[in-house]
């Protein structure tokens, strides 16, 4: 019985052990992702700024004190 049990164990440590080591390491490669630009690169905040540029240099306020009358 011993015999039996020890030839089963044997059998056992050498099948899993094989099993273990079948297929060799795992390497994995990430893939580098680049974003995408959109396709108007421009953007809103330029052409909101030129109004409001152009607003307060043609509309700017009085630099001139009023003259009170003597």
């Amino acid at each position: 019985m011993n015999k039996l049990i020890a030839s089963a164990l044997v059998s056992t440590l050498a099948l899993s052990a094989s099993t273990a080591y079948a297929g060799g390491p795992v390497i994995v490669e990430e893939d580098e992702v680049v974003a995408e630009k959109p396709a108007s690169s421009m953007g809103i905040l330029p052409l909101l700024l030129i109004p409001i540029i152009l607003c307060v240099a043609l509309c700017g306020g009085d630099d001139e004190e009023p003259v009170r009358p003597a």
